[in-house]
């Protein structure tokens, strides 16, 4: 199976990133399945050539029908794309347990799943290769943001792990670390933040997030930006563990190596201190 041959399967493909990856492979010649929760999305990418599948990776019947179709006309996934991923915000004490649980089920357990399912058909070909979408909310955590950033440590553990795993089956496992990128992937998130009241010690920087985010996502990268880094990652001969995407990703990379935890914690604190709430009365 040639490298022009190897299908690709995109998961979370219905808009963003995961629609820009899928086109972008799929322009690039490479038999592409694009997937999503809402199959009525993907029409535009049906209509470029994309193959389309309804997946939600927290649904164990429908990831094994996915990869069963790939395998039946192709003989196993040639490139996974792990991408379906959503943020939920607010402070640790508000998000409820349940939501919590929905966050890792979709962000890790859903990528551990496909990953499963598809190794298997990767290892009897004896090639593969699994490229999972990170975030340089890898490499740090902060206020409002802590679960979903621990999704991404999780996702960056599990690669590192994998990549050793796997390698003496041919099949490799690369990372790739957007910044923030332009899309609704933040308002959308903040649609889940936890209706507290205006009792809440942290109603004050529930709202400035809320409002500072949105404005943020203007600044941030393109999701085709992401996806011509992806089309390196596939079409690279020996790709690399991990890619970073855009000068944020390399600066915090930088600083996090360089500075020690209490001084970037007070970086984080300055830069970001409409997201920490206000000492009670008398403390």
């Amino acid at each position: 199976m040639t490298n022009k041959d190897a299908p690709a399967l995109v998961t979370g493909a219905s808009s963003g990133i995961g629609r820009a990856i899928a086109l972008c492979l799929s322009e690039s010649g490479i038999p592409t399945w694009a997937t999503a929760r809402r199959p009525e999305a993907l029409t535009e990418l049906a209509n470029a050539g994309c193959r389309t599948l309804e997946l939600d990776v927290t649904d164990d019947q429908q990831a094994r029908e996915a990869i069963a179709a790939v395998e039946a006309e192709h003989g196993a996934v040639g490139y996974l794309i792990n991408n379906a991923g959503y943020q939920q915000p607010g402070h640790v004490e508000e998000i409820p347990l349940e939501a919590i649980q929905a966050q890792f089920d979709v962000n890790v357990f859903g990528l551990v799943r496909m990953i499963q399912l598809a190794l298997p058909g990767m290892r009897a070909r004896g090639s593969g290769r699994i490229i999972n979408i990170s975030s340089v909310g890898a490499m740090f955590s902060c206020p409002m943001v802590g679960i979903y950033h621990a999704t991404k440590y999780a996702v960056e553990a599990i690669s590192d792990a994998l990549r050793m795993e796997v390698k003496p089956f041919g099949i490799q496992v690369v990372q790739i670390q957007p910044p923030g990128v332009r899309t609704r992937f933040i308002s959308t998130g903040n649609d889940l933040l936890p209706d507290t009241g205006p009792d809440s010690p942290y109603a004050t920087a529930k709202a400035a997030f809320a409002a500072r985010t949105v404005e943020m996502e203007k600044t941030h990268v393109t999701p085709e930006v992401v996806a011509a880094t992806v089309l390196n990652a596939v079409k690279a001969a020996e790709p690399k563990p991990l890619y970073r995407v855009g000068s944020q990703t390399h600066r915090t990379n930088v600083l996090r190596r360089l500075l020690p935890k209490r001084t970037y914690d007070g970086l984080l604190e300055r830069a970001l201190s409409e997201f920490i709430p206000e000492p009670l009365p008398g403390q």
